[in-house]
């Protein structure tokens, strides 16, 4: 166990994740904020921007180039993708951990990273030893990490709502794996484009990415890896009018052996020991509201005998479980406290 806080350095934290992990660590009891980084902002109070801080964080943003990162223990970057790579190697020569909530290290093959990023890849050693953050399937390897990859919002719900059944090799890969997901505004980050206007956004639904969303590659390289064989993935995401909230259906075809497996048994013995991971009753439709604000996520089975298919329904908080909240359950695991340590939140309602 820690026996003195954890200095934390954010980079990036103007942003929706960027605040979120302010709110998560400014109650954190075992850790001490160090420095949060804005370049437009250097010099601003903190709780000037978000007053939802005020009384918890006292700091005021600092310019990257005159933060001191080092004396850090752990560096989160909020930031656009091609930021943690172009730093990480400074930090780790420091002996300062480093948590990226971007794709810098995501993909381990560099060619896909720059053919979805646009970007050439300016630290594959460090990619090489790079665990990806889902504490559910890679706990053990995130202990000893130096450089996590937190995963992407929609990647969470898909992977942990398929691996049960690829690690019991109950699914016929004859068949496309579909994940129809949907979620609210902030996943789209904190900035001026006309999509996200109120205006634009409200009172409507609408698809994207369907020829092709950065997400894609990720959740195909994992599912992958997890089943050891390859496979075909289609995933179309939908944004829809909310701030905050995600929902994957994902529709997967059964292997002959799933017949023989009671799968609610099955998942809610994989998830027994997993804090964050709530299997519901069969049958049960959860709802977005369930998870506001927590690092809960939550996984429904529906069964559809009469097709050979199983759908999966799975929320959670896309700024939470789907990104600052799932880091910091990653920094809890690598310094060696408590998993929920910080993340005992309970969902708001309504």
């Amino acid at each position: 166990m820690a026996t003195k806080k954890i200095k934390v350095g954010i980079v990036g934290g103007t942003g929706y994740t960027g605040v979120e992990l302010l709110r998560l660590l400014a109650i954190h009891p075992d850790v001490a904020l160090t420095a949060i980084t804005s370049r437009g902002e250097a010099g601003m109070p903190v709780a000037d921007m978000f007053p939802s801080l005020r009384g918890f964080v006292d700091l005021a943003f600092t310019d990257p180039a005159s933060a001191n990162l080092s004396d850090c223990d752990v560096v989160f970057f909020a930031t656009p993708h091609g930021v943690a790579m172009s730093q990480a190697q400074t930090l780790l020569d420091a002996g300062v951990k480093v948590i990226d909530l971007a794709a810098d290290f995501r993909l381990q093959d560099t060619a896909v990273f720059e053919q979805w990023y646009k970007m050439p890849h300016s630290c594959p050693n460090i990619l090489s030893q790079a665990v990806y953050g889902i504490p559910e399937l890679y706990r053990e390897k995130i202990k000893s990490a130096q450089v996590i990859g937190n995963p992407g919002c929609y990647p969470t719900t898909v992977l942990l709502g398929l691996a049960p059944l690829i690690e019991q090799g109950l699914i016929d890969f004859s068949a496309p794996i579909i994940a129809d997901s949907k979620s609210g505004v902030s996943g789209a980050g904190r900035k001026a484009e006309v999509a996200t206007l109120f205006a634009e956004a409200s009172d409507t639904m609408k698809a994207y990415g369907i020829a092709g969303h950065r997400h894609h590659p990720e959740i195909h390289a994992q599912l992958t890896q997890l089943a050891g064989a390859n496979l075909q993935f289609i995933f179309v995401p939908h944004l829809i009018p909310m701030i905050r909230g995600m929902l994957s259906t994902i529709y997967v075809k059964l292997s002959a052996k799933a017949a023989a497996v009671d799968l609610q048994s099955l998942y809610q013995q994989r998830y027994q020991n997993e804090g964050f991971v709530d299997v519901m009753p069969a049958g049960s439709l959860p709802e977005t509201r369930s998870v506001r604000g927590s690092n809960m996520i939550r996984i429904a089975l529906h069964p559809q005998p009469q097709t050979g298919y199983l759908t999966l329904v799975v929320v959670q908080d896309n700024l939470v479980k789907g990104a600052a909240g799932q880091a910091v359950q990653n920094m809890n695991i690598m310094f060696g406290l408590a998993e929920a340590t910080g993340l005992g939140v309970v969902p708001l309602l309504p």
